[in-house]
């Protein structure tokens, strides 16, 4: 079997687009632009997306993301720590950032995320450890 559908699901072009968590154990994000990314939830599809302000405490999820200082793959990752929010601060143009984001760290009964840029930066989504495997043309979809 192939790797769409066993172990991912992709969204290709996912800047504020909802991505759901229902059949996988997370959502790596892969980010690219000089841009400030901000991670919201919600209970169903069309729902209202909540920052981590809302919840009590509030849901910070990003404590970490890896870095690389080029986007064609000729750089190695870096682990950038920080405070736990549910944004990434500033990146860096010209650099990939990659943020995973577990299905578990969600608050209870949250199964859609949106990865936004406040500017233009580029969002790719990675559904990945699929918990059930189908064919590629029977998967779920992400945005539903």
């Amino acid at each position: 079997m192939e790797g769409l559908g066993r172990v991912l699901n992709v969204v290709p072009i996912a800047a504020g687009a909802a991505i759901s968590v229902k059949e996988c154990t997370g959502v790596t994000f892969v980010l690219t632009g000089a841009d400030t990314f901000s991670l919201t939830t919600a209970l169903t599809f069309g729902g209202t997306y909540r920052a981590g302000s809302f919840f009590t405490p509030a849901w910070a999820p990003i404590d970490h993301m890896y870095d690389a200082t080029a986007t064609n793959g000729t750089a190695l990752w870096t682990r950038v720590a920080q405070t736990a929010a549910d944004n990434t601060g500033l990146l860096t143009a010209g650099h990939t950032t990659v943020v995973e984001i577990s299905a578990n760290a969600l608050p209870d009964g949250y199964k859609y995320l949106k990865m936004s840029g406040a500017a233009a930066g580029l969002v790719i989504a990675i559904a990945h450890d699929l918990e059930i495997q189908r064919k590629p043309q029977n998967l779920l979809k992400l945005g539903a």
